[in-house]
């Protein structure tokens, strides 16, 4: 079965544009795959990226996922996916908060209003806790996010993704503004989710060597269009 299906998909028209940032997206992606978008600035990358999670207007097309419709611009239907994770570009942390409360951050919308008043409960900031153990930020779990370096802070957005348990990952830029033994450390990272946990991945990237070493699959755009889509190993020497 198709985890992510998007049939002829087009974005509204924004005002700096002349034309849509999407246009005529048609694509299939199955469970398990890790997917590199890539493209130029202005390509569409991360509004493809953010349109997964209805955060983009559509104009026309529509989004499934497991043959769900989760996205359609008839009456504006959009649906939330708990089992979508997102990683946005920047890591979006809360910086005066430690990375444990960041991580638990992401329980919140699995939690009612009366919940939330109570606090996390003990098997939530377990589970965190874990999970910044197994990325390798036990120690710095109670400091604030603000004082951990470039690469903590992704990793830490990392968890906060994956307390939501979901089965499919996206990931904006995750390596962005990131040296090259920290952004190593985090594609490492989502690699080992791919392979050892089965997750889907769709990753906006810049690097062609990285998605090549890192994707089984890169779908470049440009001018919000598909102009290639296989195997990252074959992929074009330069974007341009």
């Amino acid at each position: 079965m198709m985890t992510i299906e998007l049939q002829n998909l087009e974005t509204q028209t924004f005002s700096s544009l002349n034309r849509p940032i999407l246009q005529g997206i048609n694509c299939q992606i199955g469970r398990g795959e890790f997917v590199a978008l890539l493209g130029l600035n202005g390509a569409g990358k991360s509004t493809l990226l953010r349109s997964l999670l209805g955060l983009v207007p559509l104009r026309q097309g529509e989004i499934r996922i497991n043959g769900t419709t989760i996205h359609a611009p008839k009456n504006g239907s959009k649906t939330s996916r708990r089992d979508v994770g997102m990683l946005f570009q920047g890591g979006g942390l809360i910086r005066q908060l430690s990375a444990l409360e960041n991580v638990l951050c992401g329980r919140l919308g699995a939690m009612s209003t009366w919940q939330t008043l109570w606090g996390f409960p003990k098997s939530d900031r377990r589970l965190a806790l874990d999970l910044l153990t197994r990325l390798g930020l036990k120690d710095q779990a109670y400091q604030k996010t603000s004082l951990l370096s470039g690469g903590q802070q992704q990793r830490v957005a990392i968890a906060r993704a994956l307390i939501q348990s979901p089965q499919i990952l996206l990931a904006d830029e995750p390596i962005a503004a990131l040296d090259a033994i920290a952004a190593k450390q985090v594609m490492e990272i989502l690699s080992a989710l791919h392979r050892e946990q089965g997750m889907t991945i769709i990753t906006v990237l810049h690097d062609l060597a990285i998605a090549a070493s890192y994707a089984q699959r890169a779908i470049i755009l440009d001018g919000g269009k598909i102009v290639y889509d296989g195997k990252s190993q074959n992929l074009p020497a330069t974007l341009a």
